[in-house]
């Protein structure tokens, strides 16, 4: 017997801000969610009183059933029909490799995630049961235990947040009614081309990510201010030069087109003025409270994701002979935030622009 989306037993591996917030979110519209965390005191707050909301969208507290990563051993009595990694970047592996034994006959793995992550899931549950699905600045925080901030204005009917595809670009029927599913957290789509999405999310935060860590601006700030601005459009224009050689078919990236981030990161004067008038326009979206997931990282003390973000960049450039000198600085400079070496600040970014 075929279950209907909602009878489907859906789990979150991955309860932080992204995972947290469409997870409660679909619990909320009445689908089957469990969430599975590592953080204990976030777990036990949402089993306590479940995920507190805040940000754009005032506060709000949504139910939601929440495992301990030892409570995992019960899903052998509930097998998973959908689970969606939502991990740090380097937690992927084993994230995938806890959930495939708990995998229903027909279950899947869906890489809600950034940076290109599809080959790393595959090699662990298989080409046929690895979907990939890009959230496009959705921006959020898990800033407590047990709350979540959303930095950002839905996307709605002017911005497509979640974009879902197969690894072969077809449209299959899993992928129409991922996309009903999600479209109950915020707008949703299928699409042919999952690689080129994911460079273009991969080309889009790493514009942002390293420098708001590095600077320890709000990603409005790092938006707003000219010197922040400039070092964004090197940033993509290295990052979309090198998805084009690559093969990867490069989506709008922050509403323009990649040929116009490459002319802008050559200096022309109208693709500049293009690319301003479109950071006019996200900027209507954002509030002061959005720091990218590096800054959080660094705030915190954590591992911060760079290897797998601009790293990532600077590492496949290195592979096929495309140098990106301002990827490999940023990462150089997050890396020795991590070591405690320099602190964050606006003149860590004076010699790279």
């Amino acid at each position: 017997m075929r279950l209907s989306m909602k009878n489907k037993r859906i789990v979150f591996v991955g309860a932080g801000a992204i995972g947290g917030y469409v997870g409660a979110h679909l619990a909320k519209a009445g689908y089957n969610v469990v969430l599975i965390d590592q953080w204990p005191e976030h777990v036990d707050e949402i089993k306590r009183h479940g995920l507190r909301f805040s940000g754009t969208l005032g506060e709000y507290a949504i139910p939601v059933p929440a495992l301990h990563i030892h409570e995992v051993q019960s899903l052998v009595h509930h097998p998973i029909d959908i689970a969606f990694i939502c991990t740090k970047l380097y937690d992927t592996e084993w994230a995938t490799m806890m959930v495939r034994q708990y995998l229903s006959v027909d279950g899947y793995v869906v890489t809600l995630q950034n940076s290109v992550v599809e080959d790393l899931v595959a090699a662990i549950v298989g080409w046929g049961r690895t979907v990939g699905c890009i959230a496009s600045t959705l921006s959020a925080e898990a800033f407590q235990p047990g709350r979540i901030v959303r930095t950002r204005q839905p996307g709605g009917s002017t911005y497509t947040i979640f974009r879902v595809g197969e690894v072969h670009g077809r449209i299959t029927p899993r992928l129409g009614k991922l996309v009903t599913m999600l479209s109950s957290v915020d707008s949703a789509k299928a699409t042919t081309n999952l690689w080129g999405e994911r460079w273009s999310k991969l080309a889009a935060n790493t514009m942002t990510t390293g420098v708001s860590g590095v600077t320890g601006l709000n990603l409005k700030a790092v938006l707003e201010a000219d010197a922040t601005r400039k070092l964004m459009i090197k940033l993509g224009s290295e990052a979309i030069r090198i998805g084009i050689a690559l093969g990867y078919a490069i989506e709008p990236v922050r509403r323009l087109s990649p040929e116009v981030w490459l002319k802008a990161g050559d200096g022309d004067k109208a693709a500049l003025v293009e690319v301003d008038q479109a950071i006019e326009v996200e900027l209507q979206r954002m509030s002061d409270e959005g720091y990218s997931g590096t800054a959080q990282d660094i705030r915190k003390g954590r591992r911060t994701e760079v290897d797998y973000m601009n790293g990532f960049v600077a590492a496949k450039g290195e592979e096929i002979g495309i140098p990106a000198p301002i990827h490999k600085a940023i990462t150089t400079l997050v890396k020795r935030l991590e070591r405690g070496e320099i602190a964050q600040h606006l003149d860590n970014i004076a010699g790279l622009l």
